[in-house]
């Protein structure tokens, strides 16, 4: 109940309520997406960025897409 109390305290004290209402909260929502964002492209964790690693997943999914295709064709040409 106390914890409660106290983040509504803080939010009380975030500037801009009688203009903006609860938007006034968007400003710093954009800004932390913005700092994740450039985190996600320039922060490298070993040798490899989130995207490094998006791209890479995302081309062993292609390529294992093409071999069941592959696989599918050949297996129904052989049926027939």
């Amino acid at each position: 109940m106390f914890f409660r109390a106290q983040v509504r305290r803080f939010l009380q004290r975030v500037p801009g309520k009688q203009r903006l209402g609860v938007y006034r909260f968007l400003p710093f929502f954009v800004v932390l997406g913005g700092t994740m964002e450039w985190i996600m492209i320039k922060v490298r964790v070993g040798q490899e960025t989130f995207y490094d690693v998006y791209r890479r997943k995302a081309s062993e999914r292609q390529y294992q897409r093409r071999l069941e295709d592959a696989s599918e064709t050949e297996l129904q040409q052989s049926i027939k």
